[in-house]
């Protein structure tokens, strides 16, 4: 990322109130806290804390208190998402993100429907989970398609044209907000089945006369839902702000 792109890109931000995903965007560290409170910093990340906490609820002091005594803290990130070049990142979120959902669908699909099988009648809301599984499963197929095969490639190009001072064609989609627009209405939608299997499995816990494949399973879906929470946040609070404040830059100069 040039010191243009950052500075376009931090001047769109300073403009805005401050959400609950640009602070995890400066301080990924703060992602647990929200996850803590149940908070959807990826989807749900361009708003306020306050409003957050407001729809859910919960008193926001305690959540600050902890947000704050982090920043107290020294941070030395592993990953410094936020300054890298926007082909860089996505290049890394197909590699590392759309690779994990890719290898995890096929054991999780089996695992969801084999589960409420044997255990449905006892339990079910087994039957509820395997069926939003199944949802985020053909939809999370289908829109990692679309960004690999469309959305990406445009955007590793405007980043290449930006590097390189060369003319950006306009997209067949008009511009880079359109198939963005699209992407987070699908991550809203994923996001949201995600949620309700959160709920109606106890925020995934096993009950007691959980065989092994049960215990798997709940294990399974709690680590695919962070990892998706990773995937989303670097997409809908890095890639696609900068991406669309690329393009306004480029296309007006």
């Amino acid at each position: 990322m040039t010191t243009l792109e950052s500075n376009t890109v931090n001047l769109t931000l300073a403009q805005k109130p401050v959400t609950i995903g640009e602070m995890v965007v400066a301080d990924y560290r703060k992602a647990e806290v929200f996850r803590k409170y149940g908070l959807d910093y990826c989807c749900g990340g361009k708003r306020p804390l306050e409003e957050v906490c407001q729809k859910k609820g919960l008193d926001p002091q305690p959540i600050q208190r902890e947000l704050d005594e982090l920043d107290l803290k020294p941070n030395t990130p592993l990953q410094d998402f936020e300054h890298w070049p926007l082909d860089t990142l996505s290049d890394y979120i197909v590699e590392h993100h759309h690779r994990y959902v890719a290898d995890s669908l096929p054991m999780l699909y089996e695992l969801t429907n084999k589960v409420a099988r044997v255990h449905g009648e006892r339990h079910p809301e087994l039957v509820k989970i395997a069926r939003h599984f199944d949802a985020v499963a053909q939809e999370l197929q289908m829109h990692m398609l679309k960004e690999e095969r469309v959305l990406f490639p445009y955007i590793q190009q405007m980043a290449l044209a930006y590097r390189d001072g060369e003319a950006l064609p306009v997209p067949a989609f008009g511009s880079v907000a359109n198939p963005i627009q699209m992407m987070e209405a699908e991550h809203e939608s994923a996001g949201g089945n995600l949620e309700e299997i959160r709920q109606l499995s106890s925020d995934y816990t096993p009950p007691m006369d959980a065989c092994t494949s049960y215990q798997v399973l709940f294990a399974k879906l709690n680590e695919f839902e962070q990892d998706l929470h990773q995937h989303v946040h670097l997409e809908n609070n890095i890639l696609f702000p900068k991406a669309i404040a690329l393009e306004k830059d480029k296309f007006a100069s």
